[in-house]
């Protein structure tokens, strides 16, 4: 079974303009509304990818009921605990001359609720996956994580992280299966700035030292480094097109990941499919579908 969370999960409504003006009127062109969150991405595109899974977490009010609603209409199993007070937030994001995000608060979580979460993620078990992704809302512990992966790595629970800065370096000692920085993050680890190959190998390795097992990097543009936990190294360039929308791309490249490596047990063909769905997402609006992660496959292996 594979489990994401997301504590803070939203209704993203986005909206199309030809350009943006404060204090004025603003018309726009288009507009959609998703299911928002990392954990939530994770859960749709491995849903996609054929990978049945459950999104647990925390939702509110009218906007809480859609976000499970949409996420059930994408295939996956939504498992919310229920805020009584409040709602669920609702970001905007202006996409205009310059992208512009309003990002909403969302409801309080109360310690009873956060137990909650934490009898559901004690039914996990050896062989099982764990996704949290993302900051921790300001209302719960700041070493939330750790007190999540503490007791499931002991019962042999696989679980990938997807957090910068302290928060990923944290929970290394748990020995994560997998964690996925980008190069930036990877880099502010370590107070450096990478700028070649060998400093992405380098910093990897010393991720892996300090406790994970896999280590998986996002460098847009320039493609995506693996680490794997027997010691190979796999670089793969990104795939040709235009991106359209780079949120959620990250995500997508977890979810790839896990979906690849569920299905085959090779880190290599984990790594592709990582790399296809991570691309597939940053070349359309929302999250990729298995079509399009299979046209670019496709692609990747005649330009092999």
């Amino acid at each position: 079974m594979v489990v994401t969370v997301t504590f803070n999960p939203a209704l993203d409504y986005i909206v199309y303009l030809p350009s943006f003006e404060t204090g004025g009127l603003n018309r726009t062109e288009k507009e959609s509304i998703v299911p928002g969150g990392k954990g939530i991405n994770v859960s749709v595109v491995l849903a996609h990818l054929g990978i049945p899974n459950r999104a647990l977490g925390f939702v509110a009010g009218f906007t809480g009921e859609e976000i499970c609603r949409r996420l059930q209409q994408a295939g996956c199993e939504a498992d919310f605990i229920r805020i009584p007070d409040g709602f669920s937030r609702i970001n905007v994001k202006i996409k205009g001359n310059e992208e512009t995000e309003i990002n909403g608060q969302g409801p309080k979580i109360e310690e009873a609720q956060l137990r909650q979460l934490t009898q559901q993620l004690s039914e996990l078990t050896s062989g099982d996956y764990l996704v949290l992704a993302g900051s921790i809302p300001k209302t719960l512990p700041e070493n939330l994580y750790q007190q999540i992966l503490k007791p499931l790595s002991q019962r042999g629970v696989n679980c990938v992280v997807d957090a910068t800065g302290e928060l990923l370096r944290s929970v290394l000692p748990y020995r994560p299966f997998l964690v996925k920085p980008n190069h930036h993050e990877l880099g502010e680890l370590f107070g450096e700035t990478l700028c070649s190959d060998e400093d992405i190998s380098r910093c990897a390795h010393r991720v892996q030292q300090m406790g994970a097992r896999n280590v998986l990097v996002s460098m847009a543009g320039d493609g995506a480094y693996l680490l794997t936990e027997s010691g190979e190294e796999y670089r793969l360039p990104a795939p040709s097109g235009t991106v359209v929308n780079s949120v959620g791309a990250g995500d997508s490249m977890v979810a790839g990941f896990l979906a690849g490596w569920i299905q085959t047990g090779a880190y290599e063909s984990a790594f592709r499919l990582g790399v296809a769905s991570g691309s597939a997402t940053a070349f359309k609006e929302w999250l990729a579908e298995r079509e399009e992660v299979d046209a670019i496959l496709q692609k990747m292996e005649e330009n092999h």
